[in-house]
């Protein structure tokens, strides 16, 4: 979601929306030596409608960390970051079907299986099915 989609939602500035971003960034994951065992990968349209990288807990969907951009270079070292046993702790890490986020996974967390979420899954085999249907 968009930080305009969340201020209109909530009858509020875009800049209130920041704001209170902001002060909850306290509760972003600081310590490089812990990762959840299940992550979650996605972007979303942020400032300046550019694309930001949102990664979470996938059990309790509580944010891990917001960046602010979701180019591969800054996600390799940020996650590289972190120690060892703690990327080697991540078990799985659902995504959409971005290339470049499986290259990350694959780099940075061992053990880790990836997961496409169910979503781009659907919308994936229905734009298929329509592409064959008009054929």
């Amino acid at each position: 979601r968009s930080m305009t989609s969340i201020a209109r939602e909530n009858n509020v500035s875009i800049n209130t929306v920041q704001r209170v971003l902001g002060n909850c960034s306290h509760r972003f994951i600081d310590s490089c030596e812990y990762l959840p065992a299940h992550l979650a990968f996605d972007e979303f349209k942020g400032v300046d409608r550019q694309l930001h990288f949102i990664c979470l807990d996938g059990d309790n969907h509580q944010v891990v960390q917001i960046l602010r951009t979701r180019y591969k270079k800054t996600l390799l070292k940020y996650f590289g970051c972190f120690s060892p046993q703690a990327r080697a702790n991540v078990k799985t890490v659902t995504m959409d079907l971005n290339f470049y986020y499986q290259d990350i996974v694959r780099a940075c967390f061992p053990n880790a299986q990836i997961v496409i979420d169910r979503f781009h899954m659907i919308q994936m085999l229905t734009r298929s099915f329509n592409s064959l249907r008009v054929q």
